[in-house]
């Protein structure tokens, strides 16, 4: 049967009318195409092999540095402000006795916070600083029944550091603290531990005055450290070392030590606590 030539014409029609609407979408691919082509071109992608990805992990690991450890932040806040303090003792037909503490420049005039018993009946007192200046002391108050004296030296020197007071109220038991001062005249030595407890009582050997409220702490401490910082772990001064228990007659550290609460230490005389 043959077609007629108006059949034929419709069918041309029908053919320009599809390729009329493929015209925008392939013009679109062309034009994606096109733009891929040149960003390729233009960017080239940089793949990575595995041997150069683990070089660049390793490379990053090696060149990390690790934060330091709390305990080395604290020692060098501390360390400016922390004083040695000897002390000689007369007693008339009897050799000189000589003895060392520890202490610490708690405000912007000089200041030195430690303990009663470290300088109690000297009639010398000598006060060296972290930079080797070296000063005559004299006590300018004191509050016997909390075991503190405040020490003015003759000759501070040209640029001191005062500590930052911190707030033993923030502190709880098994809170990381630190001690720093000169056991057995080691000067500016550093001890780490924890707080044992808050609220105990101890009565000093030789002491007429029961202490109070004191802070319990394991960090070692032994003589000579005595009116020195307990520290939190901002290098923050929570306390001041006034003792250690031992149960035999010799003074030396069994895990036990105590230090008056800075906001007792200074607001006992007449300081702000912190």
């Amino acid at each position: 049967m043959n077609e007629s030539p108006t059949s034929g014409t419709g069918k041309v029609r029908k053919y320009l009318e599809r390729f009329r609407r493929i015209i925008p979408f392939a013009s679109g691919m062309l034009a994606t195409l096109l733009a891929l082509f040149i960003y390729n071109f233009l960017y080239p992608a940089n793949q990575l092999t595995e041997h150069e990805v683990n070089d660049a992990i390793f490379s990053a690991l090696a060149s990390a540095t690790p934060r330091a450890a709390f305990s080395a932040e604290a020692y060098r806040v501390i360390q400016p402000s922390i004083v040695l303090i000897q002390t000689e003792t007369s007693v008339k037909g009897e050799e000189d006795n000589k003895s060392l503490g520890s202490g610490v420049i708690i405000d912007d005039v000089g200041d030195i916070l430690t303990s009663l018993h470290v300088v109690d009946h000297a009639t010398k007192i000598s006060i060296t600083f972290a930079d080797g200046t070296q000063s005559d002391g004299t006590v300018v108050a004191s509050q016997p029944e909390k075991d503190i004296a405040v020490l003015h030296a003759a000759v501070m020197p040209q640029l001191f550091v005062p500590a930052t007071l911190g707030n033993p109220g923030a502190m709880r038991e098994g809170d990381e603290v630190y001690v720093v001062g000169n056991p057995f005249g080691l000067y500016s030595s550093m001890s780490a531990g924890v707080i044992s407890g808050f609220n105990r009582s101890f009565h000093p050997p030789n002491g007429k005055h029961d202490l109070e409220g004191l802070i319990q702490f394991d960090a070692a401490a032994n003589p000579g450290n005595s009116g020195g910082p307990l520290l939190n772990r901002s290098g923050d001064v929570i306390g001041i070392v006034t003792g250690i228990v031992n149960p035999t007659k010799d003074s030396f550290f069994v895990g036990i030590g105590f230090a008056v609460p800075i906001d007792t230490a200074a607001g006992a005389i007449g300081l702000p606590p912190y």
